[in-house]
C-alpha cells in the first residue's frame, strides 16, 4: 500500500455541511427523547449492576472521537472490576470469564449500551457512525492501513454499518475488515442510509442477534 501523506487526512464526505448539521440536530432530540423514556430501564439496569457485586454500576473507558480527541464512553458495567488488570484486552464473546451474570444479560439484550445516549446528546458521538476504538488498538490497526485516521472526519457511533455485516470485532483481522466498511459508509452515508442502519440495529435487537 502506497503511504499516505501528512497533510492527507480527508476523503470526500457522503453527507453536506447542511444534512451534517440536521444529523447532529436530529441526534440531540432523539437522544434526549430516549433518555427520558427509557429512564424506568437505566434505573433497573443500574440497580441490577449496582447490587451484583457492590462495584460501580456505570463504566467509563476513554476512546478516540472526532478529530482525533478522546471522550469518555459510558456503559452499564458488564464485567468485573479487575477485567483489565493486565492491561487492554479485547472482549472475547458470550463465554469471556471476566463477565458478570448480570453484565451478560446486557450484553446479550445491548442494555449495556445505553449509557452512550448520554454521549450521543453532548455531541461525543452519534447514532449513527464507525464505533469508537481505543488508542491502543488504533495505533495497531494504523500500523496496517492508515486510511483510519480519514474517521476522525465524523463523530463516532452507537450503531454502525461495520457492526451489521462485520459483527463485534475480537481480532486485529476483524478490525481491519470493519474499516473497510467504516470508509464505505463515510463516502456514501444520507439521512436515508442511516435510517436504514437504525432499523436494521433495531431489528437484529429485537430478534436476538448477538453482534
Amino acid at each position: 500500500m502506497e503511504p499516505i501523506e501528512k497533510d492527507d487526512h480527508f476523503i470526500p464526505d457522503g453527507m453536506n455541511a447542511f444534512e451534517r448539521n440536521v444529523k447532529r440536530i436530529g441526534d440531540c432530540f432523539l437522544a434526549l427523547g430516549a433518555l427520558i423514556v427509557f429512564s424506568p430501564l437505566f434505573l433497573i439496569c443500574y440497580i441490577a449492576v449496582k447490587s451484583e457485586d457492590g462495584g460501580p454500576a456505570i463504566f467509563k473507558q476513554e476512546r478516540i472521537g472526532r478529530f482525533g480527541r478522546p471522550f469518555n464512553i459510558y456503559k452499564f458495567r458488564s464485567m468485573k472490576l479487575d477485567a483489565e488488570k493486565y492491561g487492554p484486552a479485547l472482549y472475547a464473546g458470550a463465554k469471556d470469564p471476566r463477565m458478570t451474570k448480570v453484565g451478560r444479560f446486557l450484553r446479550d439484550h445491548h442494555l449495556d449500551e445505553l449509557p452512550q445516549l448520554w454521549n450521543v446528546f453532548c455531541g461525543d458521538m452519534a447514532f449513527i457512525g464507525p464505533r469508537p476504538e481505543r488508542k491502543f488498538f488504533i495505533d495497531q490497526i494504523m500500523e496496517v492501513d492508515p486510511r483510519y485516521r480519514y474517521l476522525f472526519q465524523i463523530r463516532p457511533g452507537v450503531t454502525s454499518y461495520a457492526t451489521l455485516y462485520n459483527g463485534y470485532t475480537d481480532t486485529l483481522e476483524k478490525m481491519i475488515r470493519r474499516l473497510r466498511y467504516d470508509l464505505f459508509y463515510l463516502e456514501h452515508r444520507s439521512w436515508g442510509f442511516d435510517t436504514k442502519i437504525l432499523f436494521m440495529t433495531f431489528m437484529n435487537i429485537v430478534f436476538g442477534k448477538k453482534f
